[in-house]
């Protein structure tokens, strides 16, 4: 999803879809690939980042003399981040692409969102390389980063690029020259596209980006919007309860019974310390294992069974230890 041509078809994708009552049933193979590709259950944090989004697009549209304001999206791993960039960019290109159709015979008449990786050890170069490469834009050797951001501004305005996702920003160290000269260039950009920035990365906060002067000025611009765990109980809601019951209403399985699994939230919030990533990586895994061996449905048994990341087992060893 880092060129043009990728991010395209992943944004005019249909979404995979969950089964409806009266639809024909599906193939073993079809209902893998279903719970390996699987829906995007909406987290509190997809709500709040396509208000805001939707809300600096228009507040800077018609900004000319300074960087229009931006938005950082934060947390700890697999809680998230890039999955609420990529759906609120999907959305706002299929708006574009609705209130703006293609003219007959092409394929694509503009370019509203960017998609860039913020590449490991990034130089100004390099990152603005990433840049190009999205929209195609050919870089031989013997340019400078100068004619290169040049090129980049003029095309991605000629395009109409509305939005650029940044990911991976914490990759950045403004505390080094190459770093700083990085951050720099992406102040650059702000200020010479008429775009509205969102940056994601890892515990934002607690990495360089926020100090010093570069960092004063990024916080001074950017709204931060947290995509933390999921708590048990927020008031009298209870989040991660509704967004199991979410996932569970999605799932492809005979004999699963619904409600099975929101009885296992206080289990499986401590299994998962309410990471949606590590949630849904879960219960799809053992959905497909269901599948495979032909229960046809999620137990806690067939859940304690499975394997997860590192960071949550590490979470679990001290409850399997008492």
């Amino acid at each position: 999803m880092t060129t043009w041509q990728g991010w395209h078809r992943f944004a005019t994708t249909d979404p995979p879809a969950p089964p409806q009552p009266g639809d024909p049933p599906r193939t073993t193979e079809e209902r893998l690939a279903y719970h390996s590709a699987f829906v995007t259950i909406r987290t509190p944090a997809i709500h709040t980042l396509a208000t805001q989004v939707r809300t600096l697009m228009i507040l800077g549209r018609h900004q000319q003399t300074t960087a229009r304001p931006s938005l950082i999206v934060t947390g700890p791993a697999a809680a998230g981040k890039t999955t609420a960039l990529l759906n609120v960019g999907r959305t706002c290109h299929l708006a574009h692409i609705r209130k703006y159709p293609p003219p007959p015979g092409s394929a694509h008449a503009a370019a509203p969102v960017a998609y860039v990786l913020v590449p490991p050890g990034a130089t100004a170069k390099t990152l603005i390389t990433e840049f190009a490469r999205y929209l195609g834009i050919p870089v031989a050797t013997r340019m400078t980063q100068t004619e290169i951001t040049d090129a980049v501004c003029h095309t991605y305005t000629q395009a109409g690029v509305q939005l650029v996702l940044i990911d991976e920003i914490h990759r950045l160290n403004p505390r080094t020259t190459t770093g700083a000269q990085a951050a720099d260039l992406l102040k650059d950009l702000t200020e010479r596209l008429a775009a509205t920035f969102v940056y994601a990365g890892i515990n934002v906060t607690d990495t360089p980006l926020f100090s010093g002067t570069r960092g004063a000025q990024l916080a001074g611009r950017a709204t931060l919007i947290t995509c933390g765990p999921l708590p048990a109980r927020h008031g009298t809601r209870q989040p991660f309860r509704d967004v199991i019951t979410d996932i569970e209403n999605a799932l492809d399985l005979e004999q699963h019974k619904p409600g099975t699994l929101p009885r296992h939230a206080a289990y499986l919030h401590q299994r998962t310390a309410g990471r949606i990533g590590s949630l849904t990586r879960l219960i799809r895994q053992t959905a497909i294992t269901a599948i495979h061996d032909g229960t046809e449905r999620i137990t806690k048994a067939a859940l304690d069974a499975v394997q997860l990341d590192h960071l949550a087992e590490q979470h679990r060893r001290p409850t399997r230890s008492r």
